[in-house]
């Protein structure tokens, strides 16, 4: 019998679906659920000791159940944050609800030693902090556009002098306001002649403006490579602002020295899987046109052109027997 894969997301998650179609098309065993619906769709009794080394024992979901001894892969994509199931609490009891979740749940779905994990959430934690992406990509021989990481109004404008054009980025997300609603800031141009002492409030991410002919999202999963060039209307800053239907996707050849430095970093980083972006200042033969931007250890991909071939490529590690990676 084929072992089970465990999608841990959100129930609206087009991403998973696309790797859930592929995996029931092989006939894997396949358990989807969010750990937020912890509660009577979500049961489960884990036992260590009396002769267990490793964590055992059942999860129920509404239409599933799965032992954990069955797990082979866990495909660990965005599940809703536990905070979400106890909203209706006091600040007190909810924090402390979703911490003793997160810790009791989370902990132990995080200790299958035997499964692998595509992406670990512990690593994709420790890979989403822009400054050491940059500097794990500027050790690997990628070129990186000039950054400033500061809270300082003079550093800041004393980085914008020498520079032609400056944009500011954020380090995460805008996160979700009281409603659950969710927001974005792009990336953007900035005036020096702005900059004042409201920086030092927070640390702010600027960089210069690289004069790009086009975006390129690489998308690796194990040891293959999609590649898509992305073309914006002329002088847009952020590919992901505006209306989608205005971009134009292409396939794009990697050339090799940086194929091997994203290979190089997901496995410096304990990543099986990562979203790149780069900006391109060529046509894309030429190595020195590529600018890595940043890496997305848990990236969207399901809008992509090749997302049918990028499915596969997950069912076929997914479906491949644990490895023990973790």
């Amino acid at each position: 019998m084929a072992h089970t894969v465990v999608v841990v997301t959100a129930l609206e998650d087009v991403t998973a679906d696309w790797v859930i179609e592929a995996l029931n098309e092989r006939e894997v065993p396949v358990v989807r659920f969010d750990p937020a619906d912890i509660g009577p769709d979500l049961a489960f009794g884990f036992r260590l000791g009396s002769g267990r080394s490793a964590w055992g024992g059942r999860l129920r979901t509404a239409s599933r159940d799965v032992d954990l001894r069955d797990v082979g892969a866990v495909y660990h994509r965005r599940p809703t944050p536990y905070t979400a199931r106890f909203r209706q609490l006091p600040p007190q009891q909810r924090d402390f609800a979703a911490a003793e979740a997160r810790h009791g749940l989370g902990g132990v779905l995080g200790s299958l030693h035997s499964a692998l994990y595509v992406n670990h959430p512990s690593v994709v934690a420790r890979a989403e902090f822009k400054p050491w992406q940059l500097q794990r990509f500027a050790e690997l021989g990628l070129r990186v556009p000039p950054t400033l990481v500061t809270n300082d109004d003079g550093a800041a404008r004393e980085f914008a002098e020498e520079h032609a054009h400056v944009v500011c980025k954020t380090f995460r997300g805008l996160p979700c306001d009281a409603h659950g609603r969710a927001g974005a800031i792009w990336t953007q141009r900035v005036d020096a002649g702005a900059f004042d002492a409201s920086l030092t409030v927070t640390a702010h991410l600027f960089q210069a403006e690289i004069p790009k002919t086009g975006d390129v999202r690489v998308t690796v999963v194990g040891r293959r490579v999609f590649a898509q060039r992305i073309t914006a209307p002329a002088a847009t800053v952020d590919w992901r602002r505006g209306d989608w239907n205005d971009l134009a996707h292409a396939p794009i050849a990697v050339p090799t020295v940086i194929e091997s430095a994203l290979h190089g970093y997901l496995g410096s980083s304990g990543l099986v899987f990562g979203c790149f972006d780069f900006a391109l200042t060529g046509d894309g033969d030429d190595p020195d046109n590529w600018w890595a931007i940043e890496c997305n250890p848990n990236g969207q991909w399901g809008w992509l052109p090749d997302a049918p071939a990028i499915a596969e490529a997950f069912a076929d590690i997914l479906s491949t027997e644990g490895s023990g990676r973790s």
